[in-house]
C-alpha cells in the first residue's frame, strides 16, 4: 500500500458563497465517509486562505520570514486528503471523486519512501 496526497488546488479569486461552501462541504464529507468505509482514508484537512500563509526560508545559517505564498499563481493549496491505496489507479479514482465533490482540480502525489506515518 502507498500513501498519496490529494491536494485541492483552489482558485482564491473565485470564492464561493456561504451556500456554495456548505454544499461543497456536504459533498466532500460524503467522499471522505466513502474513503473511510473503503479503508483508504488516512487524514483530511482544509486550510485557511493564502493570506494566512507565512513562508520561512533558510539562508546563510539563519531564516527569513515573509507573508503570503511563495508562488505567484491563481491556484493555491486549499485543502487535502491523505489516502492509502493499492496503486496509482485507485488513488486517481479517489481524486476524480474529490474533484467532482469540491469542484476544484486535485493534484495526486505519492509519498516518498522516506515518509513516516
Amino acid at each position: 500500500m502507498t500513501q498519496y496526497l490529494l491536494a485541492v488546488q483552489y482558485d482564491e479569486s473565485q470564492p464561493e458563497s456561504d451556500e456554495e461552501l456548505q454544499t461543497q462541504m456536504a459533498r466532500t464529507g460524503k467522499v471522505t465517509d466513502e474513503m473511510r468505509a473503503a479503508g483508504s482514508w488516512v487524514f483530511v484537512g482544509g486550510l485557511q486562505g493564502s493570506h494566512a500563509t507565512t513562508v520561512v526560508r533558510p539562508g546563510n545559517g539563519t531564516t527569513t520570514m515573509t507573508d503570503g505564498p511563495f508562488a505567484e499563481t491563481k491556484e493555491q493549496l486549499g485543502g487535502f486528503w491523505v489516502i492509502e491505496c493499492d496503486d496509482l489507479d485507485q488513488a486517481l479514482s479517489w481524486a476524480g471523486k474529490c474533484a467532482i465533490a469540491c469542484g476544484c482540480p486535485i493534484e495526486v502525489r505519492p509519498f516518498d519512501g522516506w515518509s513516516q506515518g
